[in-house]
Protein backbone atom coordinates (compact mmCIF):
# COMPACT_ATOMS: atom_id res chain seq x y z
CA UNK A 1 0.00 0.00 0.00
CA UNK A 2 1.50 3.31 -1.05
CA UNK A 3 2.20 6.19 1.20
CA UNK A 4 -0.20 8.37 -0.40
CA UNK A 5 -3.49 5.46 0.21
CA UNK A 6 -2.11 5.05 3.87
CA UNK A 7 -2.44 9.30 4.57
CA UNK A 8 -5.64 9.41 2.06
CA UNK A 9 -6.92 7.14 4.59
CA UNK A 10 -5.48 8.83 7.82
CA UNK A 11 -6.69 12.02 6.45
CA UNK A 12 -10.11 10.90 6.16
CA UNK A 13 -10.45 9.64 9.36
CA UNK A 14 -9.72 13.35 10.63
CA UNK A 15 -11.72 14.68 8.68
CA UNK A 16 -14.36 12.23 9.58
CA UNK A 17 -13.58 13.37 13.43
CA UNK A 18 -13.32 17.37 12.47
CA UNK A 19 -16.87 16.51 11.00
CA UNK A 20 -17.38 15.50 14.51
CA UNK A 21 -16.36 19.01 16.09
CA UNK A 22 -18.50 21.13 13.54
CA UNK A 23 -21.61 19.23 14.22
CA UNK A 24 -20.59 19.94 18.02
CA UNK A 25 -20.75 23.53 17.71
CA UNK A 26 -24.26 23.07 15.88
CA UNK A 27 -25.25 20.92 18.88
CA UNK A 28 -24.20 24.04 21.21
CA UNK A 29 -25.99 26.10 18.79
CA UNK A 30 -29.31 24.09 19.69
CA UNK A 31 -28.75 23.87 23.06
CA UNK A 32 -28.27 27.30 23.55
CA UNK A 33 -31.47 27.95 21.71
CA UNK A 34 -33.22 25.22 24.19
CA UNK A 35 -32.17 27.27 26.83
CA UNK A 36 -33.41 30.38 25.78
CA UNK A 37 -30.18 32.27 25.32
CA UNK A 38 -28.56 33.70 21.77
CA UNK A 39 -27.65 30.25 19.88
CA UNK A 40 -25.27 32.23 18.05
CA UNK A 41 -23.59 34.23 19.91
CA UNK A 42 -20.04 35.78 18.78
CA UNK A 43 -20.35 33.16 15.73
CA UNK A 44 -18.78 34.81 12.98
CA UNK A 45 -20.83 34.80 9.96
CA UNK A 46 -17.46 35.48 8.37
CA UNK A 47 -15.75 32.33 9.43
CA UNK A 48 -18.39 29.98 8.77
CA UNK A 49 -19.12 31.45 5.33
CA UNK A 50 -15.21 31.13 4.77
CA UNK A 51 -15.27 27.14 6.32
CA UNK A 52 -18.05 26.35 3.60
CA UNK A 53 -16.08 28.06 0.47
CA UNK A 54 -13.10 26.35 1.61
CA UNK A 55 -14.66 22.86 2.41
CA UNK A 56 -17.10 22.84 -1.03
CA UNK A 57 -13.99 24.36 -3.13
CA UNK A 58 -11.96 20.81 -2.29
CA UNK A 59 -15.00 19.43 -3.18
CA UNK A 60 -15.32 20.71 -6.36
CA UNK A 61 -11.01 20.59 -6.81
CA UNK A 62 -11.85 16.64 -5.73
CA UNK A 63 -13.80 15.69 -8.67
CA UNK A 64 -11.86 18.29 -11.12
CA UNK A 65 -8.60 16.19 -10.96
CA UNK A 66 -7.44 13.40 -12.76
CA UNK A 67 -7.89 10.63 -11.11
CA UNK A 68 -11.11 11.48 -8.79
CA UNK A 69 -9.94 11.67 -5.39
CA UNK A 70 -12.71 10.29 -3.16
CA UNK A 71 -10.54 10.85 -0.22
CA UNK A 72 -11.40 14.69 -0.71
CA UNK A 73 -14.42 15.14 -2.35
CA UNK A 74 -17.12 12.68 0.12
CA UNK A 75 -15.63 13.90 3.45
CA UNK A 76 -15.63 17.93 2.28
CA UNK A 77 -19.34 17.62 0.72
CA UNK A 78 -21.01 16.14 4.33
CA UNK A 79 -18.87 18.94 6.44
CA UNK A 80 -20.40 21.66 3.49
CA UNK A 81 -23.76 20.66 4.62
CA UNK A 82 -23.12 21.50 8.18
CA UNK A 83 -21.84 24.06 7.71
CA UNK A 84 -24.26 25.14 5.73
CA UNK A 85 -26.61 24.33 8.20
CA UNK A 86 -25.02 26.89 10.91
CA UNK A 87 -25.51 29.37 8.13
CA UNK A 88 -29.03 29.03 8.21
CA UNK A 89 -29.06 28.87 12.04
CA UNK A 90 -27.05 32.19 11.90
CA UNK A 91 -29.81 33.59 9.59
CA UNK A 92 -32.92 32.72 11.35
CA UNK A 93 -31.44 34.29 14.72
CA UNK A 94 -30.22 37.28 13.11
CA UNK A 95 -32.23 37.78 10.22
CA UNK A 96 -30.18 40.79 9.19
CA UNK A 97 -28.97 41.66 5.10
CA UNK A 98 -25.82 40.22 5.53
CA UNK A 99 -27.16 36.76 6.91
CA UNK A 100 -30.02 36.94 4.07
CA UNK A 101 -27.25 37.50 1.45
CA UNK A 102 -24.95 34.73 2.96
CA UNK A 103 -27.57 32.05 3.03
CA UNK A 104 -28.89 32.51 -0.68
CA UNK A 105 -24.75 32.78 -1.64
CA UNK A 106 -24.11 29.28 0.16
CA UNK A 107 -27.56 28.25 -1.92
CA UNK A 108 -26.66 29.21 -5.31
CA UNK A 109 -22.51 27.54 -4.63
CA UNK A 110 -24.13 24.56 -3.29
CA UNK A 111 -26.50 24.43 -6.27
CA UNK A 112 -23.96 24.78 -8.83
CA UNK A 113 -21.59 22.16 -7.30
CA UNK A 114 -23.54 19.68 -7.41
CA UNK A 115 -24.33 20.30 -10.75
CA UNK A 116 -20.62 20.42 -11.59
CA UNK A 117 -20.32 16.98 -10.05
CA UNK A 118 -22.69 15.73 -12.51
CA UNK A 119 -21.56 17.55 -15.54
CA UNK A 120 -17.57 17.19 -14.68
CA UNK A 121 -16.60 15.31 -17.49
CA UNK A 122 -17.42 17.71 -19.89
CA UNK A 123 -15.85 20.52 -17.55
CA UNK A 124 -13.02 19.34 -15.78
CA UNK A 125 -10.26 21.16 -17.17
CA UNK A 126 -12.43 24.41 -16.67
CA UNK A 127 -13.61 23.21 -13.08
CA UNK A 128 -10.26 22.53 -11.63
CA UNK A 129 -8.96 25.71 -13.28
CA UNK A 130 -11.51 27.68 -11.16
CA UNK A 131 -11.46 25.52 -7.90
CA UNK A 132 -7.35 26.21 -8.06
CA UNK A 133 -8.12 29.68 -8.16
CA UNK A 134 -11.17 30.24 -5.97
CA UNK A 135 -8.61 28.12 -2.98
CA UNK A 136 -6.20 30.88 -3.15
CA UNK A 137 -9.07 33.31 -2.93
CA UNK A 138 -10.23 31.55 -0.14
CA UNK A 139 -7.53 31.14 1.84
CA UNK A 140 -7.09 34.72 2.16
CA UNK A 141 -10.77 34.86 2.65
CA UNK A 142 -9.86 32.53 5.68
CA UNK A 143 -7.53 34.12 7.07
CA UNK A 144 -9.86 37.45 7.70
CA UNK A 145 -12.70 35.24 8.46
CA UNK A 146 -11.16 33.71 11.19
CA UNK A 147 -8.98 37.24 12.02
CA UNK A 148 -12.39 38.40 12.54
CA UNK A 149 -13.49 35.60 14.83
CA UNK A 150 -10.18 36.07 16.90
CA UNK A 151 -10.68 39.65 16.99
CA UNK A 152 -14.70 39.49 18.48
CA UNK A 153 -13.02 36.84 21.28
CA UNK A 154 -10.28 39.45 22.35
CA UNK A 155 -12.31 41.92 22.44
CA UNK A 156 -15.10 40.82 24.56
CA UNK A 157 -12.73 38.55 26.61
CA UNK A 158 -15.31 35.66 25.96
CA UNK A 159 -15.88 32.86 23.88
CA UNK A 160 -19.24 32.98 23.85
CA UNK A 161 -21.19 29.99 21.63
CA UNK A 162 -17.95 29.37 20.30
CA UNK A 163 -17.09 25.76 20.38
CA UNK A 164 -13.58 25.06 21.22
CA UNK A 165 -13.58 20.90 20.03
CA UNK A 166 -14.56 22.44 17.08
CA UNK A 167 -11.53 24.23 16.64
CA UNK A 168 -9.18 20.81 18.15
CA UNK A 169 -10.72 18.87 15.50
CA UNK A 170 -10.40 20.44 12.70
CA UNK A 171 -6.85 21.79 13.78
CA UNK A 172 -5.92 17.55 13.65
CA UNK A 173 -7.82 17.39 10.51
CA UNK A 174 -5.47 20.42 8.56
CA UNK A 175 -2.03 18.61 10.46
CA UNK A 176 -3.13 15.52 8.54
CA UNK A 177 -4.37 17.00 5.26
CA UNK A 178 -0.42 19.02 5.23
CA UNK A 179 0.76 15.33 5.57
CA UNK A 180 -1.79 14.34 2.66
CA UNK A 181 -1.30 17.15 0.06
CA UNK A 182 2.52 16.91 0.99
CA UNK A 183 2.05 12.56 -0.54
CA UNK A 184 0.37 14.24 -3.33
CA UNK A 185 3.28 16.34 -4.55
CA UNK A 186 3.21 19.83 -5.20
CA UNK A 187 1.42 19.55 -8.71
CA UNK A 188 -1.70 18.77 -7.22
CA UNK A 189 -1.26 18.41 -3.36
CA UNK A 190 -0.30 22.42 -3.01
CA UNK A 191 -3.92 24.01 -2.82
CA UNK A 192 -4.64 21.33 0.37
CA UNK A 193 -1.51 22.49 1.62
CA UNK A 194 -2.08 26.44 1.29
CA UNK A 195 -5.28 26.50 2.93
CA UNK A 196 -5.02 23.57 5.30
CA UNK A 197 -1.56 25.69 6.62
CA UNK A 198 -3.43 28.56 7.42
CA UNK A 199 -6.35 27.48 8.99
CA UNK A 200 -3.76 25.28 11.07
CA UNK A 201 -2.78 28.68 12.50
CA UNK A 202 -5.96 30.48 13.54
CA UNK A 203 -6.87 27.27 15.01
CA UNK A 204 -3.93 27.24 17.32
CA UNK A 205 -4.62 30.90 18.12
CA UNK A 206 -8.36 30.24 18.76
CA UNK A 207 -7.80 27.16 21.18
CA UNK A 208 -5.01 29.61 23.20
CA UNK A 209 -7.70 32.17 23.60
CA UNK A 210 -9.93 29.85 24.68
CA UNK A 211 -7.32 28.70 27.52
CA UNK A 212 -6.58 32.36 28.01
CA UNK A 213 -10.41 33.15 28.94
CA UNK A 214 -10.85 30.13 30.90
CA UNK A 215 -8.01 30.75 33.28
CA UNK A 216 -9.03 34.25 33.67
CA UNK A 217 -12.65 33.49 34.74
CA UNK A 218 -10.89 30.27 37.15
CA UNK A 219 -8.88 33.31 38.99
CA UNK A 220 -11.87 35.43 39.40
Amino acid sequence: MSLYIILGFINTAFIVISLIGIFSQLKTIWRRKAQQKSGTELLSINQFSVSFLAYFSFFIYGYSIEPFNHFIVWPRLVASVIVAIILYEIWRERRNSKAIVTITITAIIFIGGLAGLLYNNSISDHSQLISSALIVIITLLLAQGYGHQIMLIMRSGKTGAVDIRMSKFILAMDISTIAFALSMGLGNGWPLLLLASVSASTKIIIIGLFHKYNKTKATH
